[in-house]
């Protein structure tokens, strides 16, 4: 099935304005095609203007048609969606790119090798016969095309759809503010704490790289990924970074040195003990910012262990996940960072904290374990 919609001349490439953000489906499954471009057009930002079956037809579509955040199939015939990822990104560098998948352990695998191949974030189909009444799925791919789309076009200073639409994770903090720094804790830190969401796996990969051998840890994460793909996140944390990192298991002790991942479906905070120590604990509590694992709770039980020993870092991320527990952070004396909007595949997460008041510094991503080096190799006050 090929290309949906008349062809729009590239020069309308950032978008017109008030125009909707600009959308191609790449799927072997007409079925599959039909129930996404109907699920994304029900948001009046959002217009599928391409509808194609693989990765070679997505390829010559992108020469003819104005698109701006694909939706691209990982198993599809004559060209596979992580053959077509390069060729797409080398085609139009500017095309915000979000992986489709089933959820099995090979699928997570080979998304987590587009995200470091440029893909900008995935997402989990539901079978065919249940993407009729995912209401979740479908909230979840809406926000991240308009994230995405919104990020994109920002960078481009191209006009945003003119129609906001409610109850969907916004890309960005409402009316920003200028950002004002706050002090850091003045001291070394015990314990750091990550979040991350839309972008992270590759911010992760890269800030993970920075600090092995240069921090004692622990390190706690929380990626906004489901089951199975937390999995395989922490086995790329530790082939690519050296960092010893897992899943976190109910009731383990924390240690340093390692980094303790939030597996999908689970909120992960950490207790104290009558002894001393500090235990991890997972939780099926109700999601947060429609999130579980959601980086709140985790910042919120941080904070209370650790206070001014904590350091937090908001890295890139679409909504405002972590916002309420960096304010948590900041009131218990702790350290929080941001990573800046020009790193940012989004700047939700980073920019509502930052618009906040709360980070003592909102770099670029390269820029951030230099700073938490020197914070950690303070003397002890």
């Amino acid at each position: 099935m090929g290309p949906s919609a008349p062809a729009a001349p590239a020069a309308s490439a950032e978008g017109r304005a008030g125009q909707p953000y600009r959308v191609m489906v790449v799927d072997d499954s007409a079925v599959i095609r039909g129930l996404l471009t109907r699920a994304l057009e029900t948001d009046p930002q959002v217009q599928v203007v391409a509808s194609v079956s693989d990765g070679r037809m997505a390829l010559n579509a992108l020469k003819r048609y104005d698109i701006e955040v694909t939706v691209l199939d990982i198993e599809m015939p004559v060209m596979d969606g992580l053959t077509a990822l390069p060729q797409l990104i080398a085609a139009k560098p500017d095309l915000k790119v979000i992986m489709a998948s089933t959820l099995t352990r090979r699928n997570a695998d080979i998304s987590m090798r587009a995200l470091a191949a440029g893909a900008a974030d995935y997402v989990t189909k539901p079978g065919s016969s249940a993407l009729t009444t995912a209401d979740d799925f479908k909230r979840e791919l809406v926000g991240q095309v308009k994230a995405l789309g919104e990020a994109r076009r920002r960078a481009a200073g191209g006009a945003l759809p003119a129609r906001p639409a409610p109850n969907t994770p916004a890309a960005r903090p409402s009316s920003p503010r200028p950002i004002t720094l706050r002090s850091d804790a003045g001291a070394p830190f015990e314990a750091l704490a990550i979040g991350s969401s839309t972008g992270g796996p590759q911010a992760l990969f890269r800030l993970l790289s920075g600090l092995k051998g240069r921090i004692a840890g622990p390190i706690f994460i929380t990626q906004h990924m489901p089951p199975t793909f937390t999995t395989i996140l922490a086995e790329h944390i530790t082939r690519s970074t050296g960092w010893p990192a897992a899943e976190a298991v109910d009731h383990e002790t924390v240690r340093p040195g390692r980094a303790y991942i939030a597996p999908g479906d689970y909120h992960m905070v950490v207790e104290g003990t009558a002894g001393g120590d500090k235990t991890v604990r997972l939780s099926k509590e109700p999601p947060e910012n429609f999130c579980r694992p959601s980086v709140d709770p985790m910042l919120r039980s941080l904070a209370r262990l650790y206070g001014r020993r904590l350091t937090c870092v908001i890295l890139t991320g679409m909504g405002q996940d972590g916002l309420k527990g960096g304010q948590a952070v900041a009131a218990a004396g702790g350290t929080m960072l941001a990573q800046d909007e020009a790193t940012s595949i989004v700047w939700g997460m980073p920019g509502a904290v930052a618009h906040a008041g709360l980070c003592s510094a909102v770099l670029p991503i390269g820029e951030i374990a230099p700073y938490l080096c020197k914070l950690a190799m303070r003397p002890a006050a």
